[in-house]
């Protein structure tokens, strides 16, 4: 039988260069353990008995009033889920720190795919039975997860033959509002801008932009946004060759000349009218209509930004570019000129096409909340459906072709009963509670 080894690891780069090569995501980097400042960690790595390194995991703790400490694997932990023993060894060594460590419990959340757009996946059964032999539990309810739900919407850029899908052939991929409301972008005067850590600090005023954006998302879909002091870290930290903001704006003089040119086509037209040639005259009117209709949207927008400036931004999000994979962390849209561009349809289009730019294989456009859940006769996850305040975003992000990711859930490894189950009844309580304080928070800012 295959005997492994495990300890604290110090060489951060090694443990780094392991996640990397073994498909790691940004949560499972080391890097995370410095975003996530109010968070105690740990770095482990395992090793087989040649010594080769087979298993690295981040491990985020915090004390949680009535339950005690708790540890988190973000992801969980980089290895070979079919490797029954190993994980079976890694869970009898962190039950020992653990206990040692007075912990209640450790949360276990692998990036390992139960089902893709409804269909299940063999590998993900046989790991969740695995995971369940090494001794951990199911949180059969994915509605009460302790930090993300099991559902990712992913969008490939790459064929299965390893061929980059080019930006043109995607859209054509969308649904027609979806294409309708990117090829209308640019000729109503929006235009893009990424900016880095390096720019924010040349320009601060740019994460102020950005929160107006965050601002107004918060306020209609009714979340917490996070301060640009965080925002700011988590750039720092990651880089800018790995994280950044792609800010939308509407530029106004780029419209204005615009409609320049449409006033200057339509005298022309109007001119050539009397004496076209009768087979030519329905396609003028129908071209001087079009710009009628051009024009009277761009009055709209002159009047609703009068006094706002030339440059507005109206939409945007941060987005983590890490091995192969960008992560959509947060974005969202302005309310002003919300209907007139329907800006989020060209904003999420132009970060997919930075990613196809950057040569990574997904496109990550985030999470959904779930409704509860219930367990398969094999044990595993049941079906998982957008709790009814997701079901817009959820059909937002399938009209860009986006697969649906159900991985096999959350998992517990539990060091004391007692203690873990007042986790389980204060759970609905602390995030009713929680709840609350943001909604006040955000009314009395």
């Amino acid at each position: 039988m295959e005997m492994y080894t495990f300890q604290h690891e110090s060489d951060l780069a090694a443990f780094e260069a392991f996640v990397k090569a073994n498909g790691g995501i940004y949560l499972q980097s080391a890097k995370w353990a410095d975003v996530k400042k109010d968070w105690t960690h740990a770095f482990y790595s395992g090793f087989n008995a040649d010594g080769a390194r087979v298993l690295t995991a981040l491990i985020l703790g915090r004390s949680l009033p009535g339950v005690g400490k708790i540890w988190y694997c973000p992801a969980g932990a980089v290895c070979d889920y079919e490797n029954a023993a190993l994980l079976r060894a890694f869970s009898d060594f962190m039950l020992r720190e653990m206990k040692q460590a007075g912990v209640t419990a450790l949360f276990f959340d692998p990036c390992v795919e139960l089902r893709v757009n409804g269909e299940t996946r063999e590998k993900g059964v046989n790991v969740h039975g695995n995971l369940v032999k090494a001794g951990f539990h199911l949180n059969a309810d994915a509605s009460k997860c302790l930090y993300k739900a099991p559902v990712q919407l992913m969008l490939p850029l790459k064929t299965p033959e390893g061929v980059e899908v080019t930006p043109e052939k995607l859209l054509k991929s969308f649904e027609k509002g979806v294409r309708y409301s990117v090829r209308v972008g640019e000729s109503r005067g929006l235009i893009e801008k990424v900016h880095t850590a390096k720019d924010i600090e040349a320009d601060p005023t740019i994460l102020d932009r950005f929160a107006a954006v965050m601002r107004d998302t918060s306020d209609r879909n009714d979340f917490t946004e996070r301060g640009s002091d965080y925002i700011a870290h988590l750039l720092r930290v990651f880089g800018d060759e790995e994280m950044d903001i792609m800010l939308i704006y509407y530029d106004k003089q780029k419209d204005t000349a615009m409609e320049a040119e449409r006033q200057a086509r339509k005298a022309q037209l109007e001119a050539a009218l009397p004496t076209a040639p009768e087979k030519k005259v329905r396609g003028i009117k129908e071209e001087l209509e079009s710009i009628e209709k051009q024009t009277a949207h761009y009055e709209e927008r002159v009047k609703e930004t009068e006094g706002a400036g030339d440059l507005i931004a109206v939409a945007g999000g941060l987005t983590v570019h890490y091995n192969g994979m960008s992560s959509c962390l947060f974005g969202g849209a302005r309310d002003l000129l919300r209907n007139n561009f329907r800006a989020s349809h060209y904003f999420n289009f132009r970060r997919i096409c930075r990613s196809i730019a950057l040569q990574n294989d997904v496109h990550d456009l985030g999470y959904v909340l779930l409704k509860p859940t219930a367990v398969n006769p094999d044990g595993t996850l049941g079906p998982c459906e957008p709790r009814e305040d997701f079901e817009g975003i959820c059909a937002f992000k399938k009209s860009f072709g986006a697969d649906y990711i159900e991985y096999i859930g959350e998992y517990v490894l539990v060091a004391n009963k007692l203690k873990f189950f007042a986790y389980e009844k204060l759970f609905d309580l602390g995030k009713t509670a929680l709840h609350v304080v943001n909604k006040v928070v955000k009314k009395t800012r």
